[in-house]
């Protein structure tokens, strides 16, 4: 007997007459009419990989879900496994793109319709580029071309961020915290900090800057004062509190970036050392901590272009020595007016050194669980209030480097008229700059957060700038203006000092992602950064210097 299965021949039919079946089944087959223009799609369409969202249901039935064709997976779906989607990516519908605007013939882009022309900035001849301006041709290639760039910027790919530390082979990985995780924390009811000590003397503010408007302007000098960015560990006061009280010590730029972390985009280190029951925040040596991010949230933040004065690294040491030199400058310099002292002197003062005018404050927060913080907060001047009272200042000045490469407002045509706006775009393009600001004045106590709006005399020159203007701010208003929770902050740096009281001793580095939305934390060997530099540089070293250098 075989073991096959034997093969029967299948029935053919064969119709000598016609085309067709010889004979024809009596079912009840319902009837569906249609016509040419019903929308009749495919069964199944491999190079769409997402459903279009221009016509959702150009392939759906004209008559309903109630077609008695109509087909319900139930279960089927379950069992279903698509082993290659390579297909979906190789190949697009042959419709797409095809509503796509002619960029060569529009008219609004070549700026033939008054329309056009307002959005080129060529309406009434007004270019910031002075005589250019009134050069129809080349305001209208210049500007076309800028303009088609930003409406398909969204389509260029993404551009990757490099780390602010290279994360070695021998780190462990500790903590991966998201920012949506993280801006679900709160720790509400912290009290005003308790000043300790108070060390340092500030000069008096000049209210003539707060007269100064674009028709009174006044050109930025170059201040040659000594400001010191000493670190937590390095800082003898603290060294001194730390015997005796508290067990987190930080300074207030390390505070303000940890607590306003959920607004950065640029990536960013802090060193975290752990001893007993103590931790130090503390900033590595000769790293760009200390350097201002220059639009680092807008929409098209600066490129990294080697030597180009717009580079991100330019700008952020452009802003660095903008603020170093205005909050210097709109003081009573001099013995014209004794400055205000503290009860301790500068304890980074050297003899013969112009130091800035700078107070600091050595304040602490019970944080709860047996955490108290001690850090050390600084003021920029200070000033005789309405009813004779001293009021402590926080001064910082944004900056205005092309407004027509930022594609924002321009200074010197709203900054009068239109000082919202202004305010609102640079709180669009610098929002943890503003928040990192806000959250040093609330820690120190200033009474007055005033802003300076500095610009460029010319958009291609870095080395020139002049104030516009100046506003002020009360810095727990502020922080409500531009929605700075400091309930949450106080929550952020709340969750990471827990998590690291949970680690054993050791150094430990904090490190923004510089693609992602996440903090991450590493345990690292207590040699891990010797090696990257050779010698470190005088802390004391003036930004003015390091810059022209």
């Amino acid at each position: 007997m075989s073991n096959y299965a034997p093969f029967i021949k299948p029935y053919v039919q064969y119709n000598e007459h016609g085309w067709g079946p010889c004979e024809v089944p009596d079912l009840d087959v319902p009837y569906q009419p249609f016509c040419k223009s019903d929308r009749l799609g495919k069964i199944c369409d491999w190079t769409v990989a997402v459903q279009e969202k221009k016509f959702p249901n150009k392939y759906a039935s004209t008559f309903g879900n109630n077609s008695q064709y109509a087909y319900f997976h139930e279960d089927d779906d379950a069992t279903f496994h698509l082993v290659d989607s390579t297909g979906s990516r190789a190949f697009k519908p042959f419709q797409r793109g095809r509503y796509r605007p002619n960029i060569r013939n529009n008219v609004r882009v070549r700026g033939r319709t008054g329309r056009g022309n307002a959005l080129l900035g060529l309406a009434g001849g007004h270019t910031a580029g002075g005589g250019m301006g009134n050069s129809p041709k080349y305001g209208k290639g210049r500007e076309t071309r800028r303009n088609v760039g930003r409406r398909f910027a969204r389509n260029a790919p993404t551009r990757l961020r490099e780390s602010s530390a290279m994360v070695r082979s021998n780190w462990v990985s500790v903590e991966e915290i998201d920012f949506p995780r993280l801006l679900k924390l709160t720790l509400p009811n912290i009290k005003e900090g308790q000043n300790i000590v108070t060390c340092g003397s500030l000069e008096y503010y000049d209210k003539m800057y707060d007269r100064v408007n674009l028709r009174n302007e006044k050109p930025l000098h170059k201040m040659d004062r000594i400001v010191h960015t000493v670190t937590t560990t390095d800082d003898p006061i603290i060294r001194r509190l730390s015997k005796t009280m508290g067990n987190v010590f930080a300074t207030d730029e390390i505070l303000a970036t940890i607590m306003c972390c959920t607004r950065s985009n640029y990536s960013w280190d802090v060193v975290i050392e752990k001893l007993g029951v103590k931790v130090f925040l503390d900033k590595r040596d000769n790293a760009q901590f200390d350097l201002l991010t220059v639009n680092e949230t807008s929409l098209e933040p600066p490129m990294d272009e080697a030597g180009s004065i717009n580079s991100a690294h330019s700008l952020a040491m452009e802003a660095t020595f903008i603020n170093h030199n205005f909050s210097q400058q709109v003081l009573r310099i001099g013995d014209q007016e004794p400055r205000y002292k503290f009860e301790e002197p500068n304890p980074f003062e050297e003899p013969g050194a112009d130091l800035a005018s700078v107070g600091y404050r050595y304040r602490k927060w019970d944080l709860g669980n047996d955490i108290v913080l001690i850090a050390r907060c600084k003021h920029n001047g200070v000033i005789q209030g309405p009813n004779g009272e001293l009021q402590f200042l926080s001064i910082k000045a944004l900056n205005e480097w092309d407004s027509k490469a930022t594609n924002s407002v321009e200074w010197r045509q709203k900054l009068d008229t239109q000082r919202g706006a202004v305010l609102a775009s640079e709180l669009r393009n610098n929002a943890c700059k503003l928040a990192r600001w806000t959250v040093e004045a609330v820690l120190a106590g200033s009474d007055q957060l005033k802003l300076g709006y500095v610009s460029r005399v010319s958009p291609r020159d870095h080395l020139r700038h002049v104030i516009l203007g100046t506003q002020q701010f009360k810095p727990q208003e502020f922080a409500t203006q531009i929605n700075l929770n400091m309930d949450n902050a106080w929550g952020i740096l709340r969750c990471l000092i827990d998590i690291v009281m949970k680690q054993p001793d050791g150094k430990f580095l904090l490190m923004k992602d510089p693609n992602k939305p996440m903090v991450r934390l590493y345990d690292i060997p207590e040699n891990a950064f010797d090696s990257e530099v050779d010698e470190e540089d005088d802390s004391s070293e003036p930004f003015g210097n390091s810059i022209d250098n």
